[in-house]
Protein backbone atom coordinates (compact mmCIF):
# COMPACT_ATOMS: atom_id res chain seq x y z
CA UNK A 1 0.00 0.00 0.00
CA UNK A 2 1.22 3.22 -1.07
CA UNK A 3 2.42 5.57 1.86
CA UNK A 4 -0.08 8.39 3.04
CA UNK A 5 1.31 12.05 1.87
CA UNK A 6 1.40 13.62 5.29
CA UNK A 7 3.00 10.74 6.40
CA UNK A 8 5.84 10.87 4.45
CA UNK A 9 6.06 14.61 4.39
CA UNK A 10 6.27 14.12 8.41
CA UNK A 11 8.96 11.79 7.78
CA UNK A 12 10.94 13.46 5.25
CA UNK A 13 10.46 16.50 8.18
CA UNK A 14 11.79 14.56 10.71
CA UNK A 15 14.92 14.03 8.83
CA UNK A 16 15.37 17.53 7.58
CA UNK A 17 15.32 18.30 11.42
CA UNK A 18 18.01 15.50 11.88
CA UNK A 19 20.41 17.15 9.28
CA UNK A 20 19.79 20.69 10.36
CA UNK A 21 20.65 19.81 13.81
CA UNK A 22 24.09 18.08 12.70
CA UNK A 23 25.04 21.30 11.43
CA UNK A 24 23.49 20.99 7.52
CA UNK A 25 22.57 24.21 6.43
CA UNK A 26 20.71 23.34 3.35
CA UNK A 27 18.10 21.21 5.53
CA UNK A 28 17.61 23.95 7.76
CA UNK A 29 16.92 26.48 4.77
CA UNK A 30 14.63 23.76 3.14
CA UNK A 31 12.46 24.19 6.67
CA UNK A 32 12.52 27.88 5.91
CA UNK A 33 11.56 27.50 2.69
CA UNK A 34 8.64 25.21 3.49
CA UNK A 35 7.54 27.70 6.14
CA UNK A 36 8.41 31.49 5.54
CA UNK A 37 5.35 32.40 3.77
CA UNK A 38 3.18 30.93 6.38
CA UNK A 39 5.26 32.92 9.25
CA UNK A 40 5.46 35.65 7.23
CA UNK A 41 1.30 36.03 6.89
CA UNK A 42 1.30 35.12 10.67
CA UNK A 43 3.49 38.26 11.33
CA UNK A 44 1.56 40.32 8.58
CA UNK A 45 -1.81 39.38 10.96
CA UNK A 46 -0.76 39.97 14.13
CA UNK A 47 1.14 43.31 13.80
CA UNK A 48 -0.64 44.84 10.99
CA UNK A 49 3.25 46.10 9.58
CA UNK A 50 5.20 44.69 6.59
CA UNK A 51 8.32 46.14 7.79
CA UNK A 52 7.21 43.89 11.48
CA UNK A 53 6.22 40.70 9.47
CA UNK A 54 9.38 40.56 8.08
CA UNK A 55 11.22 41.22 11.05
CA UNK A 56 8.87 38.44 12.87
CA UNK A 57 10.11 36.12 9.89
CA UNK A 58 13.56 37.08 10.10
CA UNK A 59 14.02 36.91 14.21
CA UNK A 60 11.92 33.70 14.49
CA UNK A 61 13.69 31.73 12.33
CA UNK A 62 16.99 33.01 13.14
CA UNK A 63 16.24 31.92 16.98
CA UNK A 64 14.61 28.60 15.43
CA UNK A 65 18.03 27.96 14.44
CA UNK A 66 19.82 28.93 17.52
CA UNK A 67 17.91 26.87 19.70
CA UNK A 68 18.00 23.86 17.08
CA UNK A 69 19.65 21.63 19.34
CA UNK A 70 16.55 21.71 22.07
CA UNK A 71 13.45 21.21 19.50
CA UNK A 72 11.82 18.08 20.47
CA UNK A 73 11.79 15.78 17.13
CA UNK A 74 8.23 14.50 18.54
CA UNK A 75 6.84 17.67 17.96
CA UNK A 76 5.46 19.09 15.02
CA UNK A 77 8.28 21.80 13.60
CA UNK A 78 5.11 24.05 12.08
CA UNK A 79 4.11 24.62 15.65
CA UNK A 80 7.50 25.28 17.16
CA UNK A 81 8.45 28.09 14.88
CA UNK A 82 5.03 29.47 15.36
CA UNK A 83 5.17 29.83 18.82
CA UNK A 84 8.35 31.33 18.40
CA UNK A 85 6.87 33.50 15.86
CA UNK A 86 3.32 34.78 17.78
CA UNK A 87 5.98 35.67 20.52
CA UNK A 88 8.28 38.16 18.59
CA UNK A 89 4.82 39.79 16.50
CA UNK A 90 3.84 40.18 20.27
CA UNK A 91 7.27 42.07 21.39
CA UNK A 92 6.47 43.79 18.12
CA UNK A 93 3.14 45.14 19.79
CA UNK A 94 4.39 45.84 23.25
CA UNK A 95 7.29 47.74 21.88
CA UNK A 96 4.45 50.18 19.99
CA UNK A 97 1.94 50.64 22.65
CA UNK A 98 4.66 53.58 23.52
CA UNK A 99 3.53 55.12 20.05
CA UNK A 100 0.57 53.85 19.23
CA UNK A 101 -2.50 52.46 20.73
CA UNK A 102 -2.71 48.75 21.26
CA UNK A 103 -5.26 48.00 23.73
CA UNK A 104 -5.08 44.92 25.68
CA UNK A 105 -8.08 43.04 27.23
CA UNK A 106 -7.66 40.31 29.49
CA UNK A 107 -10.05 37.08 28.63
CA UNK A 108 -13.06 35.82 30.53
CA UNK A 109 -13.70 32.55 31.46
CA UNK A 110 -16.23 31.89 29.27
CA UNK A 111 -16.25 28.66 26.87
CA UNK A 112 -18.64 28.33 24.00
CA UNK A 113 -18.48 28.11 20.10
CA UNK A 114 -20.61 30.73 17.95
CA UNK A 115 -20.27 29.49 14.36
CA UNK A 116 -19.17 31.96 11.76
CA UNK A 117 -18.20 32.01 8.20
CA UNK A 118 -14.23 31.35 8.77
CA UNK A 119 -11.29 33.33 6.38
CA UNK A 120 -10.74 31.16 3.32
CA UNK A 121 -8.71 32.12 -0.32
CA UNK A 122 -11.06 34.37 -2.03
CA UNK A 123 -10.88 33.35 -5.93
CA UNK A 124 -13.67 35.80 -7.29
CA UNK A 125 -14.98 35.76 -11.10
CA UNK A 126 -14.72 39.18 -13.13
CA UNK A 127 -18.39 39.92 -12.10
CA UNK A 128 -17.54 39.50 -8.57
CA UNK A 129 -14.00 40.87 -8.25
CA UNK A 130 -14.83 44.28 -6.87
CA UNK A 131 -17.52 43.63 -4.24
CA UNK A 132 -15.41 40.18 -3.06
CA UNK A 133 -12.18 42.18 -2.45
CA UNK A 134 -13.96 44.77 -0.87
CA UNK A 135 -15.57 42.24 1.18
CA UNK A 136 -11.70 40.73 2.17
CA UNK A 137 -11.27 44.87 2.66
CA UNK A 138 -13.98 44.52 5.56
CA UNK A 139 -13.19 41.47 6.85
CA UNK A 140 -9.07 42.14 7.62
CA UNK A 141 -10.15 45.50 8.83
CA UNK A 142 -12.73 44.06 11.81
CA UNK A 143 -10.17 41.20 12.55
CA UNK A 144 -7.19 43.62 12.93
CA UNK A 145 -9.62 45.75 14.87
CA UNK A 146 -9.49 43.22 17.73
CA UNK A 147 -7.88 42.96 20.77
CA UNK A 148 -4.38 41.42 20.46
CA UNK A 149 -4.95 38.66 22.76
CA UNK A 150 -8.12 37.83 21.40
CA UNK A 151 -6.57 38.72 17.20
CA UNK A 152 -4.13 36.00 17.74
CA UNK A 153 -6.24 33.52 18.50
CA UNK A 154 -8.42 34.06 15.95
CA UNK A 155 -5.84 34.33 13.04
CA UNK A 156 -4.15 30.67 14.54
CA UNK A 157 -7.37 28.76 14.77
CA UNK A 158 -9.85 30.41 11.85
CA UNK A 159 -6.86 31.22 9.62
CA UNK A 160 -4.13 29.27 9.78
CA UNK A 161 -6.07 25.96 10.81
CA UNK A 162 -3.96 25.09 14.03
CA UNK A 163 -6.39 23.01 16.14
CA UNK A 164 -7.21 24.20 19.67
CA UNK A 165 -4.58 22.28 21.76
CA UNK A 166 -2.33 23.28 19.03
CA UNK A 167 -3.06 26.79 19.82
CA UNK A 168 -2.91 26.73 23.31
CA UNK A 169 0.43 25.20 23.00
CA UNK A 170 1.97 27.90 20.63
CA UNK A 171 0.38 30.93 23.24
CA UNK A 172 0.85 28.47 26.26
CA UNK A 173 -2.44 28.94 27.55
CA UNK A 174 -5.52 26.36 28.32
CA UNK A 175 -7.52 25.09 26.17
CA UNK A 176 -10.54 26.18 28.02
CA UNK A 177 -8.65 29.65 27.58
CA UNK A 178 -7.89 29.28 24.00
CA UNK A 179 -11.98 28.41 23.51
CA UNK A 180 -12.90 31.52 25.74
CA UNK A 181 -10.78 33.95 23.70
CA UNK A 182 -11.80 32.63 20.30
CA UNK A 183 -15.33 32.42 21.37
CA UNK A 184 -14.88 36.42 22.31
CA UNK A 185 -12.93 37.29 18.92
CA UNK A 186 -15.64 35.52 17.38
CA UNK A 187 -18.34 37.30 18.79
CA UNK A 188 -16.99 40.76 18.47
CA UNK A 189 -16.11 39.99 14.55
CA UNK A 190 -19.73 39.02 14.28
CA UNK A 191 -21.06 42.36 16.13
CA UNK A 192 -18.84 44.15 13.57
CA UNK A 193 -19.56 42.76 10.66
CA UNK A 194 -23.17 43.27 11.44
CA UNK A 195 -22.75 46.78 12.34
CA UNK A 196 -21.08 47.63 9.05
CA UNK A 197 -23.45 45.54 6.85
CA UNK A 198 -26.06 47.59 8.38
CA UNK A 199 -24.86 50.52 7.20
CA UNK A 200 -24.17 49.55 4.13
CA UNK A 201 -20.44 49.65 3.26
CA UNK A 202 -20.80 46.76 0.90
CA UNK A 203 -22.71 46.93 -1.78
Amino acid sequence: MAELPQVALARDESHLISEAKAGNYAAFEELVNRYEKKVYRLGMNITGNREDAEDVLQEAFLKAFEHLPEFREDSRFYTWIVRIAVNEALMKLRKRRSSREVPMETSEDENGEVVVREFADWKPNPEQQFAQVELERILQGAANALPPGFRTVFYLRDVEGLSTEETAEVLDLTVGAVKARLFRARLRLREELSKIFKRGSIQ
